[in-house]
Parts: structure tokens; sequence; C-alpha cells
């Protein structure tokens, strides 16, 4: 079975494992775990900002990333298609007693425009904006990728009017790969960043909050709240410190075949359209005609695990497990369902 449902999906290589098991551990909570304060310090230094701080999950590390920043009666400003509002439970809502002000973006991109218009006024009225939260790539937008330029623009109207900015960066290792910035590009202009070990980087568990130094100190008081604080997790983070030191290459890999499988999927009779394919992440919208549920089980019947993903799109992410031969059973697999 060829499982293109999520780049989450990864198993530990050899010898990322072989780096795991070899990795010297402490406890965490007590701060004394070696491999986690490696991997913290790597990733802080990668960015360019103060301190790290090491999470079991990218929806841990993003709604502590609102909890800090934001005081109960606020508002969030993030597109409507944001994981942080569609795929996190409600967390704002319930861990930080905040609410989502939704806008709806090119591909789930804003602008520096579209946040300017939606800043509260100073009105006992209505909520206090207090956060912008950017994801990149947008996940709900086929892995698109923000313009650094329209970045640079939307830090500046935040510092303008006081309002702190968070990345989701669940696969910005993917928008780095395409595009000329480098990670403490993005360090100059967040506040708090959230990057995935386990999407495009294939280590099993792990995400990563970086910030300022009070920041993180914040964070950890709210992730061991969370119970999110881990014993012997240099385990794990030594599965990430191996991925940052030796995946990061192999993402371009990635791009290629998915938009390899784009280019042979988008003339075939049951697709209306194609996301433009931009990194790993491909959705494909399906003629009125064909049900999606039932279109997923002639693939799962033929070998091949996609997911739905909105009113008539279907959703396939290619990531590190999967190989060339497999690609082209894939392109295969479509063919036959002419």
């Amino acid at each position: 079975m060829i499982d293109l449902r999520s780049d989450t999906i990864t198993k530990p290589t050899p010898n990322m494992l072989k780096a795991m098991f070899s990795a010297p551990v402490g406890d965490d909570v007590f701060e004394n775990d070696p491999s986690v304060n490696l991997l913290q310090d790597k990733a802080s230094e990668l960015f360019n900002m103060q301190a790290a701080l090491f999470c079991p999950s990218g929806t841990m590390t993003n709604q502590i990333a609102i909890r800090i920043n934001t005081s109960p009666q606020d508002e969030v400003i993030c597109d409507q298609n944001a994981h942080i509002y569609l795929y996190e439970g409600g967390g704002m809502m319930l861990n930080s007693m905040v609410s989502p002000k939704l806008l709806t973006g090119d591909k789930g991109r804003l602008t520096a425009e579209m946040i300017t218009a939606a800043i509260n006024p100073d009105d006992i009225h209505r909520p206090k904006t207090r956060l912008v939260a950017l994801e990149n790539t947008m996940n709900k937008g086929g892995g698109a990728i923000y313009d650094f330029k329209e970045i640079i623009k939307i830090a500046t109207v935040c510092k303008k009017n006081e309002l702190k900015l968070h990345m989701d960066g669940a696969r910005l290792f993917n928008a780095l790969a395409e595009s000329q910035e480098t990670p403490a590009d993005y360090g100059t202009l967040f506040d708090t960043i959230s990057i995935c070990f386990s999407k495009g980087l294939g280590a099993p568990v792990g995400s990563m909050l970086i910030g300022t130094k009070d920041a993180i100190n914040q964070a950890k008081r709210v992730r061991k709240a969370m119970g999110g604080g881990m014993r012997q997790a240099g385990y794990l983070a030594a599965a990430c410190t191996y991925a940052l030191d030796h995946h990061l290459d192999k993402i371009k890999d990635d791009h290629r075949r998915a938009q390899t499988l784009a280019s042979a999927i988008e003339n075939l009779s049951f697709v209306s359209a194609l996301y433009p394919v931009q990194t790993n992440i491909i959705i494909i919208a399906l003629k009125p005609d064909r049900s999606p549920k039932t279109f997923l089980h002639q693939l799962e019947k033929k070998g091949l695990l996609a997911i739905g993903f909105g009113k008539g799109l279907i959703r396939l992410v290619t990531h590190l497990d999967f190989n060339d031969d497999q690609m082209e059973k894939v392109i295969h697999i479509f063919r036959s369902l002419e």
C-alpha cells in the first residue's frame, strides 16, 4: 500500500534509529537532557533567535504561542483555513480564551493590506487585536508559499500597531527549499515560530517553538500545564537533530515528485482542476459526477491511500518514504481510473 495521506506517516530511517538508540538522555523536565538541549540550541541558532522549546506536536507549539502572545478577550487574525483555526480542536478558545478574526487570503496567504483593515479600533465592544498568525506553507492552500516581501510588509504593520506576529511553520522547511530566504531571515520578523520535524523532515515525533528567552520561559510554564513536559525526550530529539543534519536536502525531491504527479494527473477525465503545486501537496478537484468518497475507495482498492480535503477535493502529500518507483505506480493507478 502506497500511503500519500500525509507527510506525517514516515518511519525513521535506519540511520535515524541508530542516532535515537545512541542518544545521551536525561530528564527534560529538569532541563538536563543533553540531546534535547542540543536540539533546542541548534534550532534557536538556525533561526538566529534567543531560545527554543521542544514539544510533542505542532498543535502544542502553536497553542503555546497563542497563549503567551495574547490575553483573554483578545483577538487573533488568521486565514479562515488556518491550521490553528480548523485543525486544533478549538484550542485558541479553550487554552487562551481568545477569538479568531478569519480572513480570506489567496490560497490562505494574507496581505499587509488585509491585516491593516482587520485591526479593531479601541472599542470596549470589540476584542483587542493582539496577534497575527501566518501559516507557511499553507496546507489548505495546496502547500502555497508566502512571498517573503509580503511577510516583511506584514511584520511592519504588526510593529506599527504593537501586534505580535506568529509563524505556524509546520512545513516552513518546504517553503525555504523553494526560496532564497534563510531561517534567520524569518527569525528577524517573528515573535514566535513553530516548526515541525515530523512532516517534511521525516522524524517520528516533535515540534519546536522558537522565540525570545522571556517568551520561551513563559512557554515552559504553559507546556507544563498542558502536560507537554517529557522525561527522556532525548531519544526523540536525536531523531529531529538527525533530520536537520541529513534530510533538508531531500525535501526538493518530494517537491519534484509532487510536480511530476500533478503533470500526469491534471488532464485526466475525472479532474476538474488542480491547485498550483509549489511544494509537496497536491489538491485535486474532482468533476461533479465523481464522489470523493467513492474515488478514494477506488484508489485504496488499487493500493493507494489519499484523503478527502473538502467538497469535491482529495489531497496527496509526497514525503521521505515515497520514491520514484512508487510515483510511477501512482501515475498508473490514476490512469487506470479513466
